[in-house]
């Protein structure tokens, strides 16, 4: 039936070509990890996961076993990593759809383990990354818990370490100084890692920010240093929005990012419609609590968006959408399934008319940053709730 005129447009080509640029600019020296988390930075998983496999995508990153099995049932080929790893009773769903599961605490890879053994399967068969904490403080098991880790992988057992990773805190520093001491540390863990007689493949590390900051290059010849490959993890930068490195640092821009700037394009677009109009006289009050009031006669649109499809209360009175190619301002507060923009010097605005949110309508835009700094919040989070009641549709 007719939906409701909110909805989501992915321009999947756009995806497509972005992860094509993003992994020439890591080749020859890294591979990528295509960050489809949180159904794609809020994308849309069913949509993006296919568009970069097409793209050439050998590997998909996800948080949870239960993103992976949805990545896996839509994407049969790569390698899907889970990064937030397995919880318990999921090692099953593990080794049934083919993951590789993070893992960082002894009980998860006693769940492994144990999934690994009731299907029978072989010594060294079921991979596994092993996250280290270089100084993020959240996942990972410290430098001085690697070794009793890397005991479990034992020759009789049917985990193998596949790869070895960590996150960086400060990537968008672009002095890059704290960066520089976690790779430090993850020097000195890899060595612990080969001293053990351990030997992974991966080296699964830095995010968007290091890739387009021109770090590919370190990044291989600290792997290679200890026998290993180089892999990269692009989020935003593969939904075409650039991190912008800390404007603290006076440091030039990467070459990198200067080409990424000319060959990266947005994946989303975030619209709705006018459902009507009406004309106020000054005094009128606006939305709830009357935030706003007007100070001279004016002309109204109804929009059909409201913050339980992700679209911050905090806007109300201080933020803008597009109507007609011109910027009409909201006013009152945002309500839970409407907002109400001012189009008193838009002309010709009639019920039925596009209203852009998030993306581009004429010579105007509007960014994810641009949301993201006027609510008090990062572009990831202004992605990640749009709601699921907003339709996502490819063109």
């Amino acid at each position: 039936m007719p939906m409701r005129p909110c909805w989501v447009e992915l321009d999947t080509r756009s995806l497509e070509d972005n992860y094509r640029f993003l992994s020439a600019l890591a080749a020859p020296d890294a591979e990528l990890l295509a960050i489809v988390k949180a159904n794609a930075y809020g994308h849309s998983l069913d949509l993006c996961a296919p568009a970069v496999t097409r793209a050439g995508a050998r590997w998909l990153g996800v948080a949870s076993v239960e993103e992976g099995v949805a990545a896996r049932a839509l994407c049969p080929e790569p390698r899907i990593l889970v990064i937030g790893g397995a919880f318990p009773g999921q090692g099953a769903d593990v080794v049934r759809h083919n993951l590789t599961a993070v893992a960082w605490e002894p009980w998860q890879l006693d769940e492994l383990e144990g999934a690994a053994q009731a299907a029978g399967m072989a010594a060294g068969s079921l991979p596994v990354h092993l996250e280290i904490d270089t100084g993020m403080s959240r996942q990972g098991v410290g430098l001085d818990g690697i070794a009793p880790l890397l005991e479990r992988f034992h020759p009789a057992s049917p985990l193998r370490l596949d790869g070895v990773m960590t996150h960086f805190f400060a990537a968008d520093e672009a002095d890059g100084a704290v960066t520089e001491a976690q790779l430090a540390r993850m020097d000195a863990a890899l060595a612990t890692v080969t001293e053990a007689g351990i030997f992974p493949e991966w080296l699964n590390i830095g995010n968007s920010a290091s890739l387009l900051a021109g770090r590919a290059a370190q990044m291989a010849a600290l792997a290679a240093r200890h026998g290993m490959k180089a892999m990269l993890r692009p989020g935003l930068a593969l939904y075409g929005l650039l991190p912008r490195f800390d404007p603290e640092f006076e440091t030039p821009e990467p070459p990198s990012m200067i080409e990424a700037r000319a060959h990266l394009r947005s994946v989303l677009e975030w619209k709705t419609r006018v459902v009507c109009l009406r004309s106020i006289p000054a005094g009128a009050v606006v939305g709830y609590n009357g935030t706003f009031v007007a100070t001279e006669p004016m002309r109204l649109a109804l929009v059909a968006v409201g913050y339980a499809d992700g679209l911050d209360r905090r806007l109300g009175n201080h933020f803008s959408l597009l109507v007609h190619e011109e910027r009409a301002p909201l006013v009152g507060r945002i309500s839970m399934d409407q907002a109400v923009v001012d189009v008193t010097d838009i002309p010709g605005v009639e019920p039925g008319d596009e209203v852009v949110i998030l993306g581009t309508q004429g010579s105007e835009s509007i960014t994810a940053f641009d949301h993201a700094e006027t609510s008090g919040t990062i572009p990831w989070e202004v992605f990640t709730r749009i709601g699921h009641r907003v339709a996502r549709i490819a063109v």
